[in-house]
């Protein structure tokens, strides 16, 4: 009998294996579980898989019962799979085009950062926040534990593209859950919005609906964006290929061929053509698109559209971080700003409360209340504030098409769920198969 095939040599590595995993979880009462590992070798006392029919010599094997044994050891595996090491997901929108693009199908690696434990481990396999189709929840509120991350590779660096939940989704207008329930109270009116967009739903921090950005600047960090380019601590971002944004091109009086557009990975929903011009009020371009444009004869001029103060439409001081019409920014002149560091302490005043307003009383859970005699945190009068976690500046690479930080602001570290790790799959809803699938993405690693 080969030694692989020997009880012992099977219990053996199966008993190392757990013991490692019970060593990186850090809670040793899961070795309880080892009296599992070495009946389901050694013993065999116990019928673990109660659900599985024992077959007498000859019988016939039931169908319906090896499907359930199927599914139940693939829902197990999977589950395990999630929560500790890879998950699954799609990009939604266009704000990272041409880096990711819409259709995009991601394994994102959970041990980059380490994975983080569900904070409501009751919940249904392979669902998120709510059932498909729906906005009924799909977990339960029943067991609630804490914020949790284990060991991971590393740590979130500047430049990452990164999944994480969006910060502001704590709080869903039902009736339209993709959409900021901030910015329609700030634009709206709250008893407005929730008239007419609600009710309010109210998530956990990891049943937020998830995005994925490019991590511009990290803890400690000084932002700024100038004219659209980002400098992070006085040093611009180095280039990557698939940033873009923007451009107001001029064409000699006829649009641009369309099969130009198209090899350049345009999608038409995203411009059109103004015979007024004649031209593209708003090309998206990257770097390498507009070398290409800039060769064909047709085009005549092309101006990045930088937005200066005051804000462009839809922008205005009520949509940019942090809602303040002391702060003069806009999407392309942004900031300096720093970012909240652990363990780090600012003063606080009346000018830059609003950048921490939602730190203290939302991501780390102060009663925070402000008078004329100073602030209060907790019902003491305090002048400073030491944070307690991490927090990250996020921004997609279609700079003029994503709703990112400079929307919402600071991402905390307990929303980071993990880093895209390969494209396995890539779909294009504007074609029909099989034009719509893009067999040049498949198995792209990031």
């Amino acid at each position: 009998m080969k030694f692989w095939q020997n009880k012992w040599f099977k219990f053996g590595f199966w008993a190392l294996l757990y013991v490692l995993w019970v060593i990186w979880l850090g809670n040793f009462w899961w070795l309880i579980g080892l009296a599992v590992v070495f009946d389901l070798h050694i013993t065999k006392k116990v019928k673990w898989a109660f659900w599985k029919k024992e077959y007498k010599d000859g019988e016939p094997h039931s169908t319906w019962n090896e499907w359930l044994d199927a599914i139940i050891f693939a829902v197990i595996v999977v589950t395990f799979i999630n929560i500790f090491f890879i998950q699954a997901y799609q990009i939604p929108s266009s704000s990272m085009e041409k880096t990711l693009m819409t259709g995009d199908h991601l394994f994102v690696s959970k041990l980059a950062y380490g994975p983080k434990l569900p904070e409501r481990p009751l919940s249904m396999p392979f669902m998120h926040n709510v059932f498909p189709g729906t906005q009924v929840k799909c977990y339960s509120d029943f067991i609630k534990k804490g914020y949790r991350r284990l060991a991971g590779f590393g740590k979130v660096e500047r430049d990452d593209i990164v999944v994480f939940g969006f910060p502001d989704g704590d709080t869903v207008l039902s009736k339209i859950p993709v959409e900021d329930y901030y910015t329609h109270s700030r634009i709206e009116g709250r008893e407005y919005a929730i008239e007419t967009y609600g009710p309010i739903l109210v998530r956990p921090v990891d049943k937020k609906d998830n995005y994925v950005k490019r991590c511009v600047a990290i803890a400690g960090d000084t932002l700024s964006v100038v004219d659209g380019q980002v400098i992070v601590n006085g040093v611009p971002q180095k280039s990557f290929p698939g940033i873009q944004m923007t451009y107001s091109v001029r064409t000699t009086g006829q649009p641009i061929n369309q099969k130009i557009l198209q090899d350049l990975g345009l999608n038409p929903s995203d411009y059109w053509f103004d015979s007024r011009m004649p031209g593209y009020p708003y090309l998206p371009l990257s770097a390498a698109d507009i070398e290409v444009l800039s060769k064909l004869p047709i085009v005549s001029e092309m101006v990045p559209n930088i937005d200066v103060f005051p804000p462009d439409y839809p922008d205005s001081q009520s949509m940019l971080f942090p809602f303040s019409s002391s702060f003069q920014w806009t999407r392309d002149n942004y900031g300096p700003l720093w970012i909240p560091a652990k363990g780090s302490s600012v003063t606080l005043t009346p000018e830059n409360i609003p950048l921490y307003r939602r730190i203290i009383s939302v991501y780390e859970g102060h009663e925070l209340t402000e008078s004329e005699d100073g602030f209060f945190i907790d019902g003491e009068r305090v002048e400073t504030y030491t944070f307690s976690q991490d927090y990250f500046f996020m921004m997609g690479d279609n700079r003029h098409n994503s709703l990112d930080s400079r929307y919402w602001g600071f991402v905390p570290e307990d929303h980071i769920v993990g880093k895209p790790w390969v494209i396995w799959f890539s779909n294009d809803k504007n074609w029909s198969f099989p034009r719509n699938v893009r067999w040049r993405r498949m198995f792209k690693f990031i």
